[in-house]
């Protein structure tokens, strides 16, 4: 279920700034997308595992903070992750 070190680093890879970036909001966002995306196929399977349910709110969650911060500070960036990574905000 969790993201592999290659699967990390080509996301990482794809959406970062600059050659040190790992850890900004861009990056955070798809690296979240991606591990919600794994969890939404995994409790389509399972339907009755509220562990794994709970994690993803949590996922949801983290993510969303990260794009209201995304937002606040530049709007432009933002609308250009949600096209790329296809949320519908």
């Amino acid at each position: 279920m969790s993201l592999s070190a290659e699967e990390k680093q080509k996301i990482i890879k794809e959406f970062q700034i600059n050659d040190k970036d790992t850890g900004s909001s861009v990056v955070q966002i798809a690296l979240l997308t991606t591990r919600i995306n794994q969890l939404q196929e995994h409790l389509k399977t399972f339907k009755n595992d509220n562990a794994s349910r709970r994690g993803l709110l949590k996922l949801v969650g983290q993510r969303r903070h990260h794009q209201e911060y995304l937002k606040g500070k530049d709007p432009a960036r933002y609308q250009e992750v949600i096209e790329r990574l296809g949320l519908r905000k």
